[in-house]
C-alpha cells in the first residue's frame, strides 16, 4: 500500500490500482455453509454503490453519525468502506437514538427503530439476497444497491483527521485507523500476499483489525469467519488448507 494514503478509502484505491483481480475478502458463515468470495474490484464496485446510497438516496453528509448494527459479515466490511468513503462516522454497535442513521441486521431492528433518521435493514441472506418483505420503516439495502451508480465521488473531500470510527469506546480519526492497522498488520505478521484467517467479532478494534483493516493495509487478504466454533478442529485444518491460510487470529 502507499505510505500516503491517509484514510481506509484510500487504502482500498491503491489495493485497486495494485491488483483489482486478487482476492481481498472471503466469507464463511458456519452456521449456514455460506461461502462467498470478493476480488478487491468486487468489493470495491459494492462498496461505490453503498457510498452512492448513503451519499445520494440518504443524504448522508461528512460528519454524520451512522450506527452499525452487524455482526462480522463481509457486508459489514462494505458499509465501513462506503463510510469511510463518505466522511460519515461509523459508529460500530452504536446506540441508534444518538445516530443520524442506522444500518441493522435481522437480529436489531427493534433497537435500531430508535433511529429518527434514515434506516436501512440487510437481510444478511446468501449471496446479498433480499428480505420476503422489506421491515417496516426500513429500507431494504439488497433492493436499493443495485441500481446505485458503479463509481462513487464524494461531494467533499474526505478529512483524515476528522472521526471516522468509533468501536467499544474507542474513536478514530482515519489518519488513527489507517496508522493502527498498519502497526496491527505487522503485530500479525502480515505482508502483500498474506491470507489471515479470523473468527473475531466486529464488535472491538481487535475484531475490526483483523477481519478488515489490517489486512488491507498490509496488501493481502482476510478469510472471515462467522460462526467458526460450529467448525471441529478437522474442518478448520482443512479450510486452512484449501484458503491458502498464512496467518490466523482466531
Amino acid at each position: 500500500m502507499n505510505a500516503t494514503d491517509r484514510t481506509p478509502a484510500d487504502l482500498l484505491r491503491s489495493a485497486l490500482a495494485a491488483d483489482p483481480a486478487r482476492p481481498l475478502v472471503t466469507f464463511y458463515d458456519d452456521a449456514t455453509g455460506e461461502r462467498v468470495e470478493l476480488s478487491v474490484a468486487t468489493f470495491a464496485n459494492w462498496v461505490a454503490k453503498t457510498a452512492n446510497l448513503l451519499q445520494g438516496d440518504l443524504a448522508a453528509e461528512p460528519g454524520d453519525r451512522l450506527a452499525l448494527l452487524l455482526p462480522a459479515h463481509w457486508q459489514s466490511a462494505v458499509w465501513l468502506l462506503a463510510c469511510s468513503s463518505v466522511g460519515v462516522i461509523a459508529d460500530v454497535q452504536g446506540d441508534p437514538a444518538g445516530a443520524d442513521l442506522v444500518v441493522s441486521g435481522p437480529d436489531t431492528l427493534e433497537a435500531a427503530r430508535a433511529c429518527r433518521g434514515e434506516r436501512v435493514a440487510l437481510a444478511l441472506r446468501p449471496l446479498g439476497g433480499r428480505f420476503p418483505q422489506a421491515p417496516e420503516g426500513f429500507a431494504d439495502y439488497a433492493v436499493e444497491v443495485p441500481g446505485q451508480g458503479d463509481r462513487f465521488a464524494p461531494f467533499a473531500p474526505v478529512d483524515p483527521d476528522a472521526p471516522a470510527l468509533a468501536v467499544d469506546g474507542v474513536e478514530l480519526t482515519s489518519a488513527q485507523l489507517v496508522a493502527r492497522a498498519r502497526e496491527d498488520a505487522a503485530a500479525l505478521g502480515l505482508a502483500a500476499g498474506s491470507r489471515l484467517l479470523t473468527g473475531r467479532s466486529y464488535d472491538t478494534w481487535e475484531g475490526l483489525g483483523a477481519g478488515l483493516f489490517a489486512p488491507l493495509a498490509a496488501g493481502g487478504s482476510v478469510v472471515l469467519c462467522r460462526h467458526l466454533d460450529k467448525l471441529d478442529e478437522e474442518g478448520l485444518s482443512k479450510r486452512v488448507e484449501s484458503e491458502r491460510v498464512t496467518n490466523s487470529a482466531v
